[in-house]
């Protein structure tokens, strides 16, 4: 595997850096931190094909990691109870402007036989002729009161990442 160079953790930090701003998200501002979780995403690519997180272990299946390609699945619910993601990458408004600590962050990713389990009631659960009921979907779906931007997930992101809206903007959908 070839060595990752400076100018490709400089290029994927930025992209990174201005994907995250544009969305209402922010990186950890502890630049070398973050450089090394980059560096740990590249690594990922050049190993796997995909950019899996760097602090969980990926099964090399992009089909069974899906979950933990950066961003993560996990990423807007531990940004909400926490402040910041599993790996630190992301951090909130309250973790950047130094109104709460970091701390631990327990796993919150389901074991493997958890998620083969979920996808394929999912999979049995998919309709040829459009979305599921509303009362089978595994998570509740909230909608951006001023863009109309749609996520499903436990509780809405604490900022829109199209319009940069506010979570108390969100409203339950369906």
């Amino acid at each position: 595997m070839s060595e990752i160079s400076e100018k490709e953790v400089d290029e994927l930090f930025e992209r990174l850096r201005h994907d995250a701003e544009a969305s209402g998200y922010h990186l950890n501002p502890d630049t070398e931190v973050t450089r090394d979780l980059v560096r740990g995403l590249l690594v990922n690519v050049k190993r796997y094909g995909y950019r899996a997180c760097p602090c969980r272990l990926s099964s090399g299946e992009k089909e069974k990691d899906l979950d933990i390609i950066c961003p993560c699945d996990y990423r807007d619910p531990d940004l909400g109870e926490y402040g910041m993601c599993y790996c630190a990458l992301y951090v909130s408004d309250t973790i950047l402007n130094g109104e709460k600590q970091v701390s631990s962050i327990p796993e919150r990713r389901p074991p493997e036989e958890e998620r083969m389990r979920a996808r394929d009631s999912l999979d049995r659960g998919a309709y040829p002729g459009g979305a599921p009921e509303s009362s089978s979907l595994s998570k509740p779906v909230w909608r951006c009161r001023v863009c109309g931007y749609l996520c499903g997930r436990d509780e809405p992101p604490e900022k829109c990442p199209i319009c940069g809206a506010q979570k108390e903007r969100f409203e339950r959908f369906m």
